[in-house]
């Protein structure tokens, strides 16, 4: 049988495959995580902008926001839409009602209530932030090792985080106003002092149930320190946790400026202050003068309704 032969093919030269790396494991948003963390970094980022959209969507996070806004602004510029001079006295119209000249009546030294309720603003806006926002930086840290460290750490520093929550807050308020003294600063002290603990707390919780996923043990495997994997392994994923916490006690940090200026611990007289007013003149409240308590109370309790709207539609978005 007649027929050529084919010739051999050449022989290809096989393509050079590239290194495939490790696959690094799961978290619990189902991204990969590497070295430094950098997945969840992206995820949360990735993420952000879609709660965002759902959180704007919440008509009860806009007005929280809109009476957050109007009292922001009134601790601005206080000063200059306040009818009234807040420090100005006129014994002449002590005791006056609510009425035209004097919308929310006068006190007993003759002051406009309303200049005093739009001026207290300030420093309880100068306060509450601050003293949660390092309230915040203290629990978070205190809580990170508590979780991630365990062992003698947890066991110790968790003894002393449920002592400290057992005492009265007036009492510990008490002796850190003694430590401190009444002034801004001191107030704002005594608030993280007081909040750390409760931060500290739900941080610790949170960073329990993370310490058992994958990525933990795979960080150590490489070698990174501790610190490491605490900042940038394990904060990332609860972030979340933070955030909801810290709108919380911003709310419970109005109350609780509040009540140091009420027991006379927090911004002195005759400074306008929504707490210390209202403790100069509940007196006066078996006479009648009931706008002189009235209105400044209305103030603090729209300011924790605001606050607390914010805080429970950015908890219903995250937790969606």
């Amino acid at each position: 049988m007649s027929g050529t032969v084919p010739e051999p093919a050449e022989p290809v030269a096989p393509s050079p495959v590239e290194p495939v790396e490790p696959v690094a494991p799961l978290d619990r948003t189902g991204a990969y995580l590497g070295p430094t963390g950098a997945a969840a970094v992206a995820a949360a980022g990735r993420a952000t902008p879609a709660r965002w959209r759902l959180l704007l969507r919440r008509p009860m996070f806009w007005i929280g926001a809109g009476i957050l806004a109007f009292w922001v602004v009134c601790a601005i510029f206080g000063y200059l839409i306040a009818p009234y001079n807040p420090l100005a006295q006129n014994l002449l119209s002590a005791n006056t009602g609510p009425s035209a000249a004097h919308w929310f009546g006068t006190d007993p030294l003759g002051r406009d209530v309303l200049s005093r309720v739009i001026t207290g603003a300030r420093y309880i806006l100068i306060i509450t932030p601050l003293a949660t926002i390092l309230a915040t930086i203290l629990g978070t840290a205190l809580g990170l090792a508590m979780g991630y460290l365990g062992g003698a750490f947890d066991a110790v520093a968790g003894r002393l985080v449920e002592a400290f929550l057992a005492l009265p807050f007036v009492v510990v308020a008490f002796m850190l106003v003694v430590a401190f003294g009444a002034s801004v600063e001191g107030i704002t002290l005594i608030i993280a002092v007081v909040f750390t603990p409760l931060i500290a707390r739900t941080v610790r919780a949170a960073v329990l149930v993370e310490r058992h996923m994958d990525y933990v043990p795979a960080a150590r495997l490489l070698g990174e320190k501790s610190s490491r994997v605490m900042f940038v392994e394990i904060l990332p994923n609860v972030l979340p946790a933070i955030l909801v916490e810290f709108t919380v006690r911003l709310g419970y940090a109005v109350f609780a400026v509040a009540t140091l200026s009420f027991l006379g611990f927090g911004i002195q007289p005759p400074t306008p202050d929504w707490g210390a007013d209202i403790s100069a003149n509940y007196i006066g409240l078996p006479a009648g003068y009931w706008w002189q308590v009235l209105f400044p109370a209305l103030a603090i309790a729209s300011l924790v309704v605001a606050v607390t709207l914010i805080a429970d539609s950015i908890e219903q978005v995250l937790a969606s």
